[in-house]
């Protein structure tokens, strides 16, 4: 366990106390990696979470959300105790076996999921193993491998690119 005492301060809208470069070293070490995100457990202020210390604009951080500040009863510019311990529990998320099948039968979309980063890939598999009713699944599994292939879908009206075209190729 990592005990240190830190600020809590604000960049750009998140909230976060500052991880040690020795304590970060520690946990990668306990991880066997270098480098990376840092999945971790801990306590703030003796209320437990389980969440990412992230390297942000070159400092290492531990960013505070609404939930664990609000259990800590801390904020902004307070002082803090923090505990943190590698969480060695799987995060992976399960891909539904349907979407599976469907990346199966396209390869283009295929290649175009394994290119989005994790957390994309995980927001995705969190959303399509979220709902309820096969008929939805089956839909939204659809929707989502038209995204993928750069074909119109019905009803999205958020573009992840500027001017929502393609990017151009090199």
């Amino acid at each position: 366990m990592h005990r240190f005492s830190a600020t809590v301060y604000i960049i750009d809208i998140n909230p976060y106390v500052k991880v040690s470069n020795a304590i970060i070293r520690k946990l990668h070490e306990e991880m066997g990696k270098e480098t990376g995100p840092i999945p971790v457990k801990g306590k703030l202020q003796s209320k437990a979470f389980s969440t990412t210390v992230v390297k942000f604009r070159g400092l290492w951080r531990l960013y505070l959300n609404t939930l664990m500040r609000r259990a800590a009863n801390a904020d902004v510019g307070d002082k803090v105790n923090v505990e943190l311990r590698l969480d060695k529990t799987s995060r992976e998320v399960p891909s539904p076996p349907k979407f599976t099948l469907a990346l199966a039968r396209n390869k283009k979309a295929k290649q175009a999921f394994e290119k989005l980063t994790p957390s994309r890939q995980k927001e995705v598999l969190r959303y399509l193993n979220n709902l309820k009713q096969q008929e939805t699944l089956e839909r939204n599994i659809e929707k989502v491998i038209q995204f993928l292939t750069w074909k119109k879908v019905e009803g999205l009206i958020v573009a992840t690119y500027s001017g929502g075209r393609k990017p151009r190729k090199k």
